[in-house]
C-alpha cells in the first residue's frame, strides 16, 4: 500500500478514526477558513449589506455543490470497496469514470448557474439592497465551476484509497492563496464582493490542479490518473450513480429546504440576514467536523465492508458515534459561552449581534440530536446502500421541515420559529435511522465475497 494512504481494515479502531479524521477535518478547516474569510472581510470593510449579499448566496452554492458531492459520494464508496478488495482494475476504470464526470458537471454548473442566477435570487426574496451583490458573487464563482468539481472529485478518490493527508496539504495552499487575494483585491483594489469572489476562483483553480498533479503521479497504483483515458465507463458509471443518485437527491431536498429556510429569513430584513449568515460561518466548525465524521465512517465502512468485515464495521460505527456526542457537547458548550465575541469577529453591527447570539442560545444546545443522521447514513451508504437512507432523510428532514415551515411559521411568525424547524426534524430522522440501521436490513454480500463466488 503507497505511503500516505490509510488501510483502515485492521489495526485500533478509534486510532484508524482519528488518523483519518484529523487531516481530513484539519482540510475542511482551511476550506471552510477561506469561505469564512470572505465573510470577515466584506463584513468588517465592505459593510452589513454586503455580508447579507454573500451570506443570502451560501444555499444556492451548497445546492450546486451539493449535488456534484453527492454523485461524488458513490464514486467514494464505489473505489473504497474495490481499494479493500484489492481489485485494481475496477479502482483504474472507476477513478478516470469519476473524474470524467466532474469535468463534464462542472461545464454544465457554470452555464446553467450563471444564467439562473438573478431569477433564483429574486424567487428566493434576497433583499432589494443585497441583490446586486449577491448576482455578481454567484455569477463569478459559477465560472470556477469545473476547477471546483475537479478538486471535490480527486479528494473524493484520495479518501477512497485512505489517503487525507494530501488534501489538507492543497488546503493549505488554496486558504493562503484566497486569503492573500482577499486582501489585495477587497483592500488594496476596492473591488468589493467581486473581489472576494475572484479570490474564491483563483484558490479552486489552485486546489484544483495540486489534486490533478497528485494522482497523475501516483505511478504504478490502481487510481493513477491518466489524462488521456478520461473516459466514462458504463459498469463503473452504473455503479456510481447507483449510490451517488440518491445521496445527490437528498442533498438537494436538503438544500431546497435551506432554501426555504433562507427565504424565510430575507422576509425579516436585512439585520437578519446578516445575523444568520454570521451565525452560519460560527456554526460552520460544527457542521464541518460532523460531515467529517460522517467521511471518515463512509471509507471506513467501504474498505471494511469490501474486506467482508462486518463486526469491525458495527464496532467502528459505535466508536464512531461515540466520539461524535463527546466532541459535539465540547463545542456546543463553548459556543454558547462564547457566542458574542465569536460573531463579532464577523460584523461589529450591534443590532446584528443581538440578532446572532439568540439564534446562538436557540440552536447550538440542540446539536447533539444530529449526529446519528450523518454517522448512521454514512456507515450505511458505505455498504453501497443509498436508497433508504436518502428516503428517511428527505421525508424525516426534508419533507417534514417544509411542511413546519409553510404550517407552524405563518401562524406564528418569528425567527425562532423558523430556526426550530432544525432540532424537530433531527430528531426524528435520527430516531428512524437508528432504527433502520438495527434491524440490519442494509447489510448485503460484501464485494469482495461476491468477487470470489464468481
Amino acid at each position: 500500500m503507497r505511503r500516505g494512504t490509510l488501510d483502515v481494515t485492521q489495526g485500533v479502531i478509534w486510532k484508524q478514526l482519528l488518523a483519518f479524521f484529523i487531516p481530513l477535518w484539519c482540510g475542511t478547516f482551511f476550506q471552510q477558513l477561506y469561505n469564512t474569510v470572505d465573510t470577515v472581510v466584506v463584513g468588517r470593510f465592505v459593510g452589513k449589506t454586503a455580508l447579507a449579499a454573500v451570506g443570502s448566496t451560501g444555499t444556492v452554492v451548497n445546492l450546486t455543490v451539493g449535488i456534484f458531492n453527492g454523485l461524488a459520494s458513490g464514486a467514494v464508496v464505489i473505489i473504497a470497496q474495490y481499494y479493500g478488495a484489492r481489485l485494481a482494475k475496477d479502482v483504474h476504470r472507476s477513478v478516470h469514470t469519476a473524474m470524467a464526470i466532474s469535468v463534464l458537471a462542472g461545464a454544465l454548473f457554470t452555464v446553467g448557474g450563471f444564467f439562473l442566477t438573478p431569477p433564483v435570487l429574486r424567487a428566493m426574496g434576497t433583499t432589494a439592497e443585497a441583490l446586486p451583490g449577491a448576482t455578481l458573487y454567484l455569477q463569478i464563482y459559477f465560472l470556477g465551476m469545473i476547477p471546483n468539481l475537479v478538486y471535490n472529485m480527486g479528494t473524493g478518490v484520495l479518501r477512497a484509497i485512505g489517503d487525507s493527508s494530501r488534501p489538507l496539504y492543497f488546503l493549505i495552499a488554496a486558504s493562503l492563496c484566497n486569503i492573500v487575494l482577499d486582501l489585495v483585491l477587497v483592500l488594496g483594489l476596492d473591488m468589493g464582493v467581486a473581489g472576494v469572489a475572484i479570490a474564491t476562483v483563483a484558490s479552486q483553480v489552485l486546489s484544483a490542479a495540486l489534486v490533478l498533479l497528485s494522482l497523475t503521479r501516483a505511478d504504478g497504483q490502481p487510481y493513477q490518473l491518466f489524462l488521456r483515458q478520461l473516459r466514462i465507463d458504463r459498469r463503473a458509471l452504473v455503479a456510481t450513480l447507483r449510490v451517488g443518485v440518491p445521496a445527490a437527491m437528498q442533498s438537494v431536498m436538503y438544500n431546497v429546504s435551506n432554501i426555504v429556510i433562507q427565504s424565510s429569513i430575507n422576509s425579516f430584513g436585512t439585520d437578519t440576514v446578516a445575523a444568520w449568515s454570521a451565525y452560519g460561518k460560527m456554526d460552520m466548525i460544527f457542521w464541518m467536523s460532523i460531515n467529517t465524521m460522517g467521511l471518515t465512517i463512509t471509507t471506513f465502512a467501504g474498505q471494511n465492508y469490501g474486506a467482508g468485515k462486518i463486526d469491525r464495521l458495527k464496532k467502528g460505527v459505535r466508536v464512531c458515534v461515540g466520539m461524535s456526542a463527546g466532541f459535539t457537547a465540547a463545542l456546543s458548550a463553548t459556543m454558547v459561552l462564547l457566542a458574542r465575541p465569536l460573531l463579532s469577529i464577523f460584523t461589529p453591527d450591534p443590532e446584528v449581534l443581538v440578532i446572532g447570539v439568540d439564534m446562538v442560545y436557540f440552536l447550538v444546545p440542540t446539536y447533539i440530536t444530529y449526529i446519528l443522521v450523518e454517522i448512521l447514513a454514512g456507515a450505511i451508504r458505505g455498504t453501497g446502500e443509498a436508497v433508504v437512507p436518502m428516503i428517511i432523510s428527505i421525508f424525516g428532514v426534508c419533507v417534514l421541515r417544509l411542511v413546519w415551515l409553510f404550517t407552524a411559521v405563518p401562524l406564528h411568525h418569528t425567527v425562532a420559529m423558523v430556526a426550530a424547524s432544525y432540532p424537530i426534524t433531527w430528531v426524528v430522522t435520527s430516531a428512524a435511522l437508528l432504527i433502520y440501521y438495527c434491524r440490519g436490513r442494509w447489510l448485503r454480500l460484501p464485494q469482495a465475497a461476491e468477487q470470489e463466488g464468481r
